[in-house]
């Protein structure tokens, strides 16, 4: 009898080796034939799932999203009732929350890389969807948007706040830190992204 292959979490297994390969090799290296040859599949398993790169690529940037937003909600469900959280509980679940944001590991690092990888390809490249790129800035937007404003509603950042102007000024530091981490991992350790992130929030606090 064949062996059953769960097609969800076969689909992981080729974005986990996408990102490998990208975080490894670059945007450029990652074909269908080396994607599948990082996964251990052949290429004609591998055009099952994804009929060619675009579309895989499309797949990967919203998988990354999705796992990110996952890991967000996950650290909220394990605090349980924000309102039972001191001062101090409140601003540490902020700064962890938009830690998630950043490359601070090996896992998130692949992220950021594919991540800049692709949103710098579209810009010039016919084969990759500039409208997905743009989607993929705006859902971390999104993502951004909602930490702050239950972060402004529990009282752990302060009241008043533009709340559109601090979106961009948050976006943005996560965005350059995370290149910079990326470009420049012996400049910039996950140590000192942590620490310019709490400056920020302290900021607000």
């Amino acid at each position: 009898m064949p062996k059953q292959v769960d097609p969800v979490a076969r689909r992981a297994d080729v974005v986990d080796a996408l990102f490998r390969v990208v975080f490894r090799d670059g945007l450029q290296a990652a074909s269908l034939r080396a994607v599948a040859d990082e996964a251990g599949l052949n290429i004609g398993s591998l055009r099952h799932y994804f009929a060619n790169q675009q579309e895989l690529m499309g797949f990967a940037m919203r998988s990354m999203l999705d796992r990110v937003e996952g890991r967000l909600l996950r650290r909220i469900d394990e605090v349980g009732d924000l309102e039972a959280l001191t001062g101090e509980q409140r601003r540490r679940l902020s700064l962890n929350l938009f830690a998630e944001l950043l490359p601070l590991d090996e896992a998130r690092r692949a992220e950021a890389a594919v991540f800049v990888d692709f949103v710098t390809a579209a810009r010039t490249h016919p084969a990759i969807d500039a409208d997905l790129a743009r989607e993929a800035a705006a859902g971390m937007r999104a993502l951004v948007r909602r930490v702050l404003r239950r972060a402004i509603d529990t009282g752990t950042l302060r009241p008043g706040l533009d709340l559109d102007i601090e979106i961009e000024r948050l976006s943005s530091l996560l965005d350059g830190l995370s290149l910079n981490t990326v470009l420049y991992p012996d400049l910039l350790s996950p140590e000192l992204c942590l620490d310019v992130l709490r400056a920020h929030l302290d900021s607000l606090a």
